[in-house]
């Protein structure tokens, strides 16, 4: 077979027409990668001066790690720069095509290069969750030997996705998700730097565009730098060579359109307050509407959780207990599965929320306890429900008299438990609506035993 067709010369890519952007093979979140603490952006926690992490790194007395943390945060970075600054050599692997022969060839060469040239290895493992027991186990040797120093990345919770033995030989690091700052940081470096990032673009983006591009990332750097790159390579350029980045184009590369929705004014507030009124006025169509508008405009999904816990037990409370389970639940679930998929658990919890019974007799009770308190109520405990825990509180009359409920019939007995200037007063007045309506009649049925027999008509 003739062997010309190996001969030939390359044939020269095209040339590109003049003003196209040039097109890297790499994506821009990893060619923007740091390589030392000073330039790593976020996780103070963790690597600020004087933290635990810091101290290990820079003293090199690295030990085997689990990093948890949401998409985005630096997981993978971090475990890189760990290995540049130590000067370790650094095995990266996915779970996800790994096998357990992948694991033990690392760990014959890590074995070898600790023996020859007296050098450490760090296995980096992505998505370590997704290692099942059998490739767990089978790094769990080398990692108690000291062969391998492991560093896992995970975003699911290590407690549940690695095995215990695993789990004890490493230290869980939690990170955090960036901050709308810090990703504000990341990008402005992108965009200024002509080496690594997209500088040579000239490119410049709108306030608008910005604020959209922050907030539809997620916390998640490497979406928010590689939307930024197709973005701006997108974008062609004006007579002066400058690239405006308009939000239409940032639209446009997230295949998102952005909500009109300002979270740090006017609009925020107004639309938790349309939510929170919507449910309390038990409209669950208005509930899902104002809830799926910020969501969309790509409102933090915890604040909405936490708004709906403290609704829960502020608009619903004992008309319908199991409301602030369904909010927690919700809260536990867009945290654990994070988002886009999280906004069903708020959907499902804002309908419950504005379906349910409601009732503010809750509120109501603390607000009359705190009112008392603030008028300078600082009344001391009755003495018969002190504890006596030495023999003076016993002498000084603690505990005396003290009835024990449960040697009583229904397990209740009458005795005081307010303050003497505060005797008979009455803060919780349940509603006549859901659960309260049971909470109502077990409280008459409590107040009438109280009663002295002659009063014990019904009435009292």
């Amino acid at each position: 077979m003739s062997m010309d067709m190996f001969e030939k010369e390359p044939e020269k890519p095209p040339e590109k027409p003049a003003g196209e952007a040039p097109i890297q093979s790499v994506p821009l979140a990893t060619r923007m990668r740091p390589n030392s603490l000073h330039t790593f952006v976020g996780q103070e926690h963790l690597i600020g001066k004087g933290r635990v992490l810091r101290r290990a790194i820079e003293s090199d007395r690295i030990p085997s790690m689990i990093l948890w943390g949401p998409p985005g945060c630096g997981k993978t970075t971090l475990a890189f720069i760990i290995a540049n600054t130590t000067g370790a050599s650094f095995a990266p692997v996915s779970a996800v095509s790994a096998s357990v022969n992948d694991l033990r060839r690392i760990v014959q060469q890590a074995g070898e290069r600790r023996k020859v040239h007296l050098q450490r290895t760090i296995l980096f493992i992505d998505e370590i969750h997704r290692f099942n027991k059998t490739q767990q186990d089978a790094v769990l040797p080398y990692v108690e030997d000291g062969t391998v120093i492991l560093i896992g990345a995970t975003t699911e919770n290590p407690s549940f996705e690695v095995t215990s033995p695993l789990l004890s030989r490493a230290r869980v690091m939690t990170m955090k998700p960036l901050t709308e700052d810090e990703i504000q940081v990341l990008i402005m470096r992108a965009l200024r730097d002509k080496f690594q990032g997209i500088g040579d673009l000239n490119a410049e983006v709108t306030p608008e565009a910005m604020s959209h591009l922050i907030a539809m990332s997620n916390h998640d750097a490497r979406i928010a730098l590689n939307t930024l790159e197709t973005a701006a390579q997108s974008t062609p350029p004006d007579a002066e060579s400058r690239r405006f980045v308009t939000l239409a184009v940032i639209e446009d590369a997230l295949q998102r359109r952005a909500v009109l929705y300002d979270r740090a004014g006017d609009q925020h507030y107004d639309l938790i307050s349309a939510l929170h009124k919507s449910m309390r006025d038990s409209d669950a169509d208005a509930s899902i509407y104002w809830l799926a508008v910020m969501l969309e405009a790509g409102e933090d999904p915890l604040y909405i959780a936490r708004r709906m816990v403290r609704f829960a037990s502020e608009d619903v409370g004992l008309a319908d207990p199991q409301a602030l389970v369904v909010a927690m639940a919700a809260q536990q679930a867009v945290h654990f599965i994070g988002m886009p998929e999280g906004n069903l658990a708020l959907a499902e919890a804002a309908v419950y929320l504005a379906t349910a019974p409601k009732s503010n007799s809750l509120y109501e009770a603390y607000s009359h306890a705190r009112e008392e308190i603030k008028r300078g109520s600082s009344e001391s405990v009755p003495l018969n429900i002190r504890n006596p825990v030495t023999p003076l509180m016993q002498e000084l009359g603690y505990g005396k008299d003290y009835k024990y409920a449960h040697d009583y019939p229904g397990h209740f007995v009458e005795q005081q438990h307010l303050p003497d200037s505060l005797k008979g007063r009455q803060f919780y007045t349940p509603g006549k609506l859901g659960f309260e309506q049971q909470i109502a009649e077990r409280i008459k049925e409590l107040r009438q035993k109280k009663a002295p027999p002659e009063a014990r008509d019904g009435t009292a």
